[in-house]
């Protein structure tokens, strides 16, 4: 165990703006559209990145790692003339474990209620049977399907160019709009073309929401991000993590233990991996690794609360996890 300053939780501290924010409904509503678009392609294709781009604020975490999303993340994209709510989902994968099979059937059940598909191909990779084989599965969607070829900043025109006709050989699509969520290329195209797909609906969710991502949910995603990072490629699909408890000294009444000074926001964090020699590598030397992870995390929680927290950190090992369908259930997959 490591203690850190830090933290933030589910039920403490006042609800963000966004929270209080009313419904305002445009005074012409006659051409105004709102629905969901899903953004799905297989690991690492950019999805997370690319819905932060689009929304104009971090709503999901990211990570050079494969696999890091592992629920819907909502995030909201508002317009004059409409109302645009992405849905960044795990990458479609061939599944190892049972953890796996369920991110895949989360995507699936996801893709039958949106007005739009995002399939996000990245530029830099060649086409190849990854793409193929998520190209066959949303083949039969009653949504339009259009294609976000990503990283487009990171190769040559020529390169880009051959992508997009590799792409556009792949499958029918509504739309290909090559895009760069580093450095903004095409953003506001593809939320115009979008937008073009949704149905004339008025606002979904009141302006100036940009998720509704429970915020327990975005204290564990913001913990894990510093988790994956730190990590780097020793353990990123063997860790799970678990808020366990959020609570604000000024008002909490059920004499839990208040630790730092100052009132902090208290948040108590458990990292799960799947054998003993991986909670070793997660604490580091003296506990070192934990505490950076805890310094990362930290900084993201109190930027996302508006206040100053403390964290306190726990490793625990949860054998085989990811396989584990009562294991699975108690960490909320």
């Amino acid at each position: 165990m490591l203690d850190d300053e830090g933290g933030a939780g589910p039920d403490g501290g006042t609800p963000p703006a966004s929270v209080r924010a009313r419904l305002v409904v445009p005074a012409s509503q006659e051409d105004f559209r709102a629905g969901f678009a899903c953004l799905v392609g297989r690991p690492n294709a950019g999805k997370s990145t690319l819905t932060n781009a689009l929304v104009g604020t971090k709503v999901a975490i990211t990570s050079g790692r494969p696999q890091t999303t592992r629920h819907n993340v909502r995030g909201v994209v508002h317009r004059e003339s409409s109302q645009l709510v992405l849905v960044d989902t795990p990458g479609l994968h061939r599944p190892r474990t049972l953890l796996g099979r369920r991110l895949n059937d989360l995507v699936r059940e996801t893709l039958v209620d949106v007005d739009a598909i995002v399939f996000c191909i990245p530029a830099n990779e060649k086409v190849g049977p990854g793409d193929r084989f998520i190209a066959r599965d949303i083949a039969a969607s009653h949504a339009p399907i259009v294609v976000a070829v990503t990283k487009a900043d990171t190769v040559s025109k020529e390169t880009l160019a051959a992508q997009l006709l590799a792409v556009d050989a792949l499958g029918r699509w509504a739309d290909i709009v090559p895009v760069s969520a580093r450095d903004g290329y095409q953003v506001d195209v593809l939320v115009d073309v979008l937008a073009s797909h949704l149905p004339l609906s008025p606002p979904l969710y009141p302006t100036g929401d940009v998720t509704d991502e429970p915020r327990a949910v975005m204290i564990g995603e913001l913990v894990r991000e510093a988790a994956l990072e730190e990590v780097r490629d020793e353990l990123p699909h063997s860790l799970a993590v678990v808020v366990d408890e959020i609570l604000d000294p000024a008002t909490d009444t059920t004499g839990s233990r208040v630790k730092g000074a100052g009132g902090r926001l208290q948040v108590r964090v458990s990292l799960v991996v799947e054998r003993d020699s991986q909670k070793a590598i997660m604490i580091g030397r003296g506990g070192s690794r934990l505490k950076e992870i805890g310094i990362v995390a930290r900084r993201g929680i109190e930027e996302l609360v508006g206040r100053k927290v403390y964290l306190d950190l726990h490793v625990r090992t949860a054998r085989d996890w990811q396989s584990d369908p009562k294991a699975l259930a108690r960490l909320g997959f």
